[in-house]
């Protein structure tokens, strides 16, 4: 097996406060306020054949969720997308991965800091499928999570805070010591929820069901998803989903924007058989984000 290339030992640039800079001199200080707090936002955004998808999209999404834990990105929306173009463009990518994020700096230590400096910075780099399309094909093995998904009344669950995501690693970290690949969470009122790091739908007699996303992120991918099974005419219901229900549903499959379109074939003791509808929503998918190539699987 290759050794893994670390992330901060890579040739190219990275978009850093307004200018282009040698990736390996992208750098904070150890005081930084954002990694003792968990001060900072991110978003994840796919290119697909030089065209980023649903841009704009990430980037309101990014500055919403920098007010929501209360500071302001001191770039526009229009100033973050063309961030994110530039670095495309600097590192020569057509495919890739994308990775804007913000946080609060080092002026100041403590749980207080409205006077630290806000700093912005976009990555780039080529990231295959997050799972490999064999494994999206057969269906991921999923185990259940421990934590659940926290009331909106204790975090500010719609933003993309990296500080949400700690219980994530700790439960996908747990499923793939365990041989699966991912966790299903329940919320902190015991319904379905998400996985650590997508959203989930279930079908049962050719209807699509899909946990409200009342205290955790209503995907892009996810809404996207759901406007492509609207338009083929499937029924799509969001709802609160209920741990027992997870037998009685014949197809499951996560969506976001590093899992894509994923089929899953089994949430612990419940099996489930990837069909038509998975299949199609994958396809379709697919077609959309690159309308040049042809699904592997075909």
């Amino acid at each position: 097996m290759a050794a893994l290339v670390p992330f901060h030992d890579r040739d190219g640039f990275i978009w850093f406060n307004g200018e282009l800079i040698n990736w390996r001199d992208a750098k904070l200080h150890v005081l930084t306020h954002a990694l003792h707090y968990g001060s900072a936002v991110f978003e994840g955004i796919r290119a697909y054949g030089g065209e980023i998808f649903e841009l704009t999209q990430h980037s309101e999404r990014l500055v919403e969720g920098a007010r929501i834990i209360d500071f302001e990105i001191p770039y526009s929306v229009a100033e973050i997308d063309e961030a994110c173009r530039q670095v495309m463009k600097a590192n020569n990518l057509v495919e890739a991965y994308l990775r804007p994020i913000a946080w609060r700096g080092s002026e100041q230590m403590g749980v207080s800091a409205q006077h630290n400096s806000i700093n912005l910075a976009v990555a780039a780099w080529d990231w295959g499928s997050y799972f490999p399309m064999e494994q999206r094909l057969k269906g991921l093995r999923l185990t259940l999570a421990k934590y659940r998904r926290p009331d909106p009344a204790t975090a500010p669950c719609k933003a993309k805070a990296a500080g949400l995501y700690m219980i994530c690693t700790i439960e996908k970290h747990r499923a793939e010591r365990a041989g699966y690949a991912d966790a299903l969470m329940f919320d902190y009122r015991g319904y379905v929820a998400e996985c650590t790091g997508a959203n989930v739908f279930f079908i049962k007699d050719g209807v699509i069901h899909t946990p409200t996303p009342d205290c955790f992120l209503d995907g892009i991918t996810r809404r996207t998803v759901i406007g492509l099974a609207k338009k083929r005419g499937y029924e799509v219901i969001e709802r609160h989903i209920q741990p027992e229900e997870l037998g009685s549903f014949s197809e499951c499959f996560i969506t976001g924007t590093a899992a894509e379109v994923t089929p899953v074939s089994e949430i612990g003791e419940y099996k489930y058989t990837p069909g038509t509808i998975s299949e199609t929503l994958l396809k379709d998918y697919m077609e959309l984000v690159q309308p040049s190539k042809q699904l592997a699987a075909e």
